[in-house]
């Protein structure tokens, strides 16, 4: 069951909590309107006189809009149409997986928009793709989309089908087919954005040195097209539904016409698909890049200790002389011949250039 705001104590003294008034119902309602045979019915804006009008005369159906509504605006609604709390447990607390459920004869299809956000500096991008969502809870006479974002504007597909009587005359699927279009259309947009990114990218990663490399880039991306996977990824079942035999439209009783409409559902799930294969393509290809920037790090790495290695031992030869020579012993070999300090320090130049050019061959240096 839904929580439920409980109204807050009065007349209890100052300490009493005090809930906030109720905002209406009309804050969150985007658009409300009455469709009969594809054409828009000049009838009031209010949802639940829009739904009496077309229970009164059993033709035609409801479409409502919201935006972000809270659990006081959503359970209203819920009691208008009719809704299981569960849809509106999940329409109100948004971060749902894509998904459709049937709750009698109740159809709940919860999508996840994508949007690209344009950057100059991927460097100083925190995020690339920004996701939203939007729920369609469609019955016999009723649709209801509930947004949750700032890019899950719907006002351009309203006007589409209104444009389109003939196809808006198929009833609430439509405007389920028209939602889902919308949003696949969109991941359509995002993957052919990055495709132009993650071809850069490649390009920066291979022509860079090690030293220039900024493995965190590639991170980025990574990071971003998984968020796109998790949105694309799980609508396939959903559409796999809605536009196959499995009676998943008439057990709602969506459309008079389900063979017409599973023809563009079909075509919206074919869309879905090549989105897919993009995504897969651009996660194999930046696993492929991660791998390759770890191996040049690494190989770079591998240089240095290298020459570190190289010219540590090249100093260890002066070093372990001058250690023995500095024990301040009052017998030692050659302290009292004049010719020893300079023939020390020939010795000394003629071995560290032996090594130098030994590490110099086998390219330590």
């Amino acid at each position: 069951m839904p929580r439920m705001l409980q109204p807050g104590n009065r007349g209890q003294g100052k300490a009493a909590a005090v809930s906030p008034p109720p905002v209406p119902v009309a804050r969150a309602v985007v658009d409300c309107g009455v469709y009969v045979d594809g054409v828009r019915q000049p009838t009031p804006p209010d949802f639940r006189a829009a739904l009496a009008f077309v229970r009164a005369t059993g033709s035609g159906f409801v479409w409502l809009g919201l935006h972000q509504p809270d659990e006081r605006q959503m359970n209203d609604v819920a009691a208008a149409f009719g809704l299981h709390p569960l849809m509106v447990e999940d329409a109100v607390h948004a971060h749902q997986r894509p998904k459709l459920e049937l709750y009698d004869d109740t159809m709940f299809l919860v999508l996840r928009t994508v949007k690209y956000i344009d950057h100059d500096d991927d460097e100083v991008a925190n995020d690339i793709v920004e996701t939203g969502e939007i729920m369609v809870l469609a019955g016999r006479d009723f649709v209801i989309t509930v947004r949750h974002g700032d890019h899950t504007h719907l006002a351009g597909v309203r006007s589409r089908l209104e444009a389109e009587p003939d196809h808006l005359r198929l009833g609430p699927a439509t405007v389920v087919h028209a939602v889902a279009d919308r949003v696949v259309d969109s991941y359509v947009d995002v993957v052919d954005d990055m495709e132009s990114d993650v071809d850069d990218l490649e390009e920066r990663v291979f022509a860079a040195s090690s030293r220039d490399l900024d493995i965190d880039i590639v991170y980025l991306f990574k990071r971003e097209v998984l968020q796109l996977r998790r949105a694309v990824h799980p609508l396939g079942s959903p559409l796999s539904l809605l536009s196959g035999t499995n009676g998943t439209l008439e057990a709602a009783a969506l459309t008079p016409n389900g063979k017409e409409i599973r023809k563009h559902f079909r075509d919206v799930a074919d869309h879905l698909t090549a989105v897919n294969e993009m995504v897969v393509e651009y996660d194999e290809r930046l696993t492929t890049l991660l791998n390759a920037a770890a191996t040049k790090v690494s190989t770079q790495m591998n240089t240095d200790m290298r020459k570190i290695s190289a010219w540590a031992g090249i100093a260890a030869v002066p070093t372990a002389v001058a250690g023995i020579y500095g024990m301040n012993f009052d017998y030692m070999p050659e302290l009292h011949n004049k010719w020893s300090y300079p023939v020390l320090l020939l010795i000394l130049l003629s071995v560290c250039f032996l090594l130098w050019r030994i590490f110099h061959r086998y390219n330590w240096l």
